[in-house]
């Protein structure tokens, strides 16, 4: 039990840790775009989010997905404890963020008067695209310093290094924008390209490397096995921002532009702020996966132990989501986007499915089973475009939410049936446990707010949030012993 609760206590302490850094992460990003709009106004906005987006979306095409699937090799050579073969492999990547950095690079340079075209109608920006084409190369380079300290499980590095950047980027760019005003977003770009590099590599050296030679032969053997899972993994990004676009364009030319605002705005809540928690867990879970990737049973373990504590930690805040959805639009945007609740409800009960398939789906990649974690991935993106478009076509915004929720319960039993055929995955009796008790409370919470009036859907949601919340608190002291710890930490206090 000793071992188990070690286990449950890194994930915590890992989800703490990075989930911390998002919020105060998401903090600095609206921190940022208020700055931008009273400095830049609108039309700076625009320019920011073009210039940031289309550079995102050669990186996606030019990086060859390096700092997912490198993270899983970087992690299983660290588990050997052999110096030379964490050595090998850290070299190997480093020259691969050089050679897909440059890529990238070269690609914007040779296409910046077309991109200014295409991006803004005009050879205006061809200048502009030259410029931040650096930083292509120097994002790809900071990557793979970040992919080091992640694979290696330097943690603590690792927040810093995301955390400083995002507080130095914001420093040094708002004065930019105040001196400057539309000319100095070029220039913010690339001052925040080139400190988060230099704060990457500082933290990155901490770690300590076999100085070694690694020839030709052996960098193009290595190079096979992350470029061809790297590969796999960015062609399903660009399949899936296809998806996206596509979904978009849907619904503006079958309801309007307003539409797109209102569902890009639901989405944001769901994905940024209830997402965060998966980007917080992912950050430890997937190397530490990686780490075990030989074994289906230790695979097995690790999964479940992630899926109870996503769940234990999600729950309360999905029903809070729940129960509150309306005066949560509200606040962080305004009365007039109250179309988008219905979506949110069906999306936040869906999110369940989500946060269980999000931890089993990571085994495809941590066991590098690179055709089935593509056609896998293909497949639900063609049935998730399916249902968004009939679901917008017949029930609206709801119907996007509905979308989600039907999405993602089909994808749940697809990796669920695909990992117990591959990997002899299964679900334990404690999982199934806190999925039913706290899907339930949440599934009445969604009934009350959907059929009840006045103030009954807040007393009965407030009630089914309150035992949410104290079964996870229950369940998590008995995982991680959360009194052990408090009173730890009250003892060092007063000492």
């Amino acid at each position: 039990m000793h071992k188990e609760q070690n286990s449950f206590r890194q994930i915590m302490k890992a989800t703490s840790l990075f989930g911390g850094v998002q919020v105060f992460q998401i903090i600095i990003q609206v921190i940022r775009s208020k700055f931008v709009a009273v400095l830049l106004g609108p039309a700076g906005m625009g320019i920011t989010g073009l210039l940031t987006s289309t550079i995102g979306v050669i990186a996606g095409l030019t990086n060859l997905g390096l700092g997912i699937s490198a993270v899983k090799d970087i992690a299983a050579a660290n588990n050997t404890v052999n110096e030379t073969r964490i050595a090998t492999v850290s070299i190997v990547l480093q020259r691969l963020v050089w050679i897909t950095g440059t890529l990238g690079m070269i690609t914007t340079l040779v296409l910046s008067p077309w991109l200014s075209k295409l991006t803004f109608g005009n050879s205006e920006y061809t200048i502009a695209f030259v410029w931040i084409s650096i930083t292509l190369l120097l994002n790809q380079l900071s990557t793979g310093q970040l992919v080091l300290l992640q694979g290696m499980r330097k943690l603590q590095y690792l927040a810093k290094a995301n955390l400083y950047g995002s507080v130095l980027g914001l420093i040094i760019t708002i004065p930019l924008y105040y001196k400057l005003g539309v000319a100095g977003i070029v220039p913010g770009i690339i001052v925040t390209s080139v400190l988060s590099l230099a704060l990457s590599w500082f933290f990155a050296k901490k770690i300590k490397i076999k100085p070694l030679r690694v020839s030709k032969v052996r960098t193009i053997a290595e190079s096979k096995i992350m470029l061809t899972m790297g590969f796999l993994i960015g062609l399903n990004g660009v399949i899936s921002l296809g998806e996206s676009y596509i979904v978009r364009i849907f619904i503006s030319n079958h309801g309007g532009v307003a539409d797109v605002g209102l569902y890009n705005a639901g989405f944001v809540i769901i994905n940024t702020y209830v997402g965060l928690v998966f980007t917080a867990m992912g950050t430890d879970y997937y190397p530490r996966l990686s780490a075990v990737s030989n074994s289906n049973e230790l695979c097995k373990e690790a999964i479940n132990q992630q899926a109870e504590i996503a769940l234990l930690i999600l729950a309360p805040i999905l029903i809070a989501f729940l129960v509150f959805a309306k005066w949560a639009i509200i606040l962080l945007y305004s009365s007039q986007f109250a179309a988008v609740n219905a979506m949110i409800y069906w999306a936040t009960l869906g999110m369940f499915f989500k946060a269980t398939s999000w931890a089993i789906a990571f085994v495809f990649l941590a066991k590098s089973s690179r055709k089935l974690f593509f056609w896998s991935e293909f497949a639900a993106t063609v049935y998730v475009l399916v249902l968004n478009l009939l679901g917008y076509y017949y029930w609206g915004l709801t119907g996007l939410g509905l979308s989600f929720f039907f999405a993602y319960l089909i994808y749940l039993i697809q990796v669920y049936v695909l990992a117990k055929v591959k990997f002899d995955f299964d679900f334990n009796r404690s999982f199934m446990k806190i999925f039913i008790l706290q899907f339930i409370l949440a599934l009445c919470s969604f009934l009350a707010v959907k059929f009840l009036k006045q103030t009954y859907p807040y007393i009965i949601g407030t009630v089914l949030l309150l035992i949410s919340s104290w079964y996870s608190y229950i369940e998590l002291d008995k995982r991680i012993g959360i009194k052990e710890l408090v009173n730890s930490f009250v003892k060092k206090a007063n000492k």
